[in-house]
């Protein structure tokens, strides 16, 4: 009697479990675009001219974005060769009101996140509202983390880097150091 597919999906994951697991993640130099919708309604693109950074979290780990954006080089602030993308994805299907309440609260998180940004500004004598360059998408679905091969999970943290054409640069699943962004940044 011949195996079926699926018995051979099977024995072949039982014996090689990371060699599925390595072929599922995003590969470095392989393009991906990836469509945002961001909380203010604004579309864009992983390859669409810019340098984007993606910082995808789960709730339990918005912190962790925050700790990111302070580690983006100076030069990357204000420019519009670069933004970072925090994606909060939720684990649980929502509701249409408790999506719309989820995402006033995003809203003004960003507003404050973009406060304390604009700070950094000032510092660096950039004449441009902070607020503007501040990019947060809520993965209410799971789609975005489906299109970055991760599961919204509570402990999820990943970021990842993109060239102008989409193409993935780097990613991490611990924090990046300030210096490790910013050598990823300048070779872009």
């Amino acid at each position: 009697m011949k195996p079926s597919r699926a018995q051979i999906l099977f024995v072949f994951s039982a014996f090689f479990p990371a060699t599925i697991s390595i072929l599922a993640e995003p590969t470095i130099g392989q393009a991906y675009r990836i469509s945002f919708t961001d909380i203010d309604g604004d579309t864009f693109s992983t390859a669409d001219g810019q340098v984007t950074t993606v910082v995808l979290v789960s709730k339990a780990n918005v912190d962790k974005a925050r700790i990111v954006g302070d580690r983006i080089p100076d030069f990357c602030l204000g420019n519009a060769d670069y933004r970072m993308v925090t994606v909060v994805t939720f684990e649980t299907k929502h509701s249409r009101p408790v999506r719309a309440l989820m995402t006033l609260v995003m809203r003004r998180r960003v507003d404050s996140e973009a406060k304390q940004l604009q700070s950094r500004y000032d510092q660096l004598k950039i004449a441009r509202s902070a607020r503007k360059d501040v990019f947060a998408v809520a993965d209410f679905d799971g789609t975005i983390a489906g299109q970055l091969d991760a599961k919204p999970s509570a402990t999820l943290f990943r970021v990842f880097v993109f060239g102008k054409n989409g193409e993935l640069l780097k990613q991490w699943s611990e924090l990046p150091s300030a210096e490790d962004l910013a050598a990823v940044m300048k070779e872009s």
